[in-house]
């Protein structure tokens, strides 16, 4: 089940607190956390700043910047006084996360400016597992939060991060906190919030590892699909996804992509890429949907919007497709966006190809 993540909030908070409350008894001001420049004691109360703030974008719906407001710890507050601040603001993004409906983003800077419920809760959980693991080197504290917790933050915002087989030593890695074998220590990390783009009457929406492998087993992928869907297609889809999340040569970019509607949160179909741009800087895609939203024109809106974006990049100049001979409707989609035939007869199934070229 795809998970929303309050509860990966909680219990990642809980598991923080309950360590760090074995030490308040000792120097926090001192001791340098881990790696980083600061104090253990600034660093928990980054924690706390961190819950606070995720949970105001959410609440107020911010769009173009943070909240300009932060928290502040009164400087008689002692170690236990802190992490009761950080039980709070956590219990306050957890209810945030609850109450915010699926479709709401709000403005997060990296990359793609917006994040959902699932992405703030997913960097809120980060925030807690790797500056408690911070803390602990610094107070000499033993600590491994559940795998489940580190996998649900790479599989929700690190899609560009080869899964390991240790989900919280692969966090660390991305994270430039520890090394991995046959992988060179990142010394530069960033996390990765999924790709939307606007339609008139559509989102695209970037669909992570955590949605793709939900889908991939049978599930929604947390969205709420017209007419018990989603198709064939999205699912089959979603496994190559996996395949090359799996991999490690998945490019959230170039993935696969929920078309929701505005009017309603329903999800349609799916459309996306079967990879990223090849050495001719080419990409393929494909696309489909539900059988109760065809006929309104979803996809070839969908499918304009995608390619415009796509050919506007540097590393695109052509984009691909494929289509089944006795499929007029599709190739009519294609025609509409201003792909053009390319060739027939393609691969064991004899399909059409179509081109389109920035």
């Amino acid at each position: 089940m795809h998970a929303m993540g309050e509860d990966q909030v909680k219990e990642a908070v809980a598991g923080s607190v309950a360590l760090l409350r074995t030490a308040t008894d000792q120097d926090w001001d001192g001791p340098r956390a881990g790696l980083l420049e600061w104090s253990c004691r600034f660093t928990a109360e980054h924690i706390a700043g961190d819950l606070i703030a995720y949970a105001g974008q959410l609440a107020g719906r911010a769009q173009t910047a943070y909240v300009p407001f932060e928290i502040t710890v009164e400087d008689s507050t002692d170690n236990a006084g802190i992490l009761d601040v950080i039980e709070a603001t956590g219990a306050l993004l957890a209810a945030a996360v609850r109450t915010t409906p699926r479709e709401v983003r709000a403005f997060h800077p990296y990359p793609f400016r917006s994040a959902n419920r699932e992405g703030f809760a997913a960097m809120g959980v980060a925030e807690v597992l790797l500056h408690t693991h911070d803390i602990a080197e610094g107070l000499g504290l033993p600590y491994e939060p559940p795998a489940e917790l580190a996998e649900y933050v790479l599989t929700g915002i690190f899609p560009h991060v080869r899964p390991g087989p240790d989900h919280w030593r692969t966090l660390l890695w991305a994270t430039g906190r520890g090394e991995l074998p046959g992988r060179a220590r990142l010394t530069e990390w960033r996390w990765s919030n999924n790709l939307v783009l606007a339609t008139d009457r559509l989102t695209l929406q970037g669909i992570t590892p955590a949605a793709a492998a939900d889908l991939r087993a049978g599930g929604d992928g947390g969205f709420e699909w017209l007419d018990g869907g989603p198709f064939e297609g999205t699912r089959e889809a979603s496994e190559w996804m996996m395949k090359a999340y799996e991999a490690g040569i998945h490019r959230p970019e170039f993935g696969l992509f929920a078309l929701v509607r505005r009017s309603d949160g329903r999800a349609v179909g799916g459309l996306g890429f079967h990879s990223a741009p090849d050495e001719e800087d080419r990409a393929e895609i494909g696309y489909d949907l539900v059988p109760g939203a065809r006929g309104h024109g979803y996809v070839t809106e969908a499918l304009r919007a995608l390619s415009q974006w796509a050919l506007a990049r540097a590393d695109v100049r052509s984009l691909f497709a494929t289509v089944e001979r006795d499929n007029a409707p599709s190739q009519a989609v294609l025609s509409r966006v201003g792909f053009r035939q390319v060739s027939e007869d393609v691969g064991d199934e004899g399909l059409l190809a179509y081109q389109l070229r920035g």
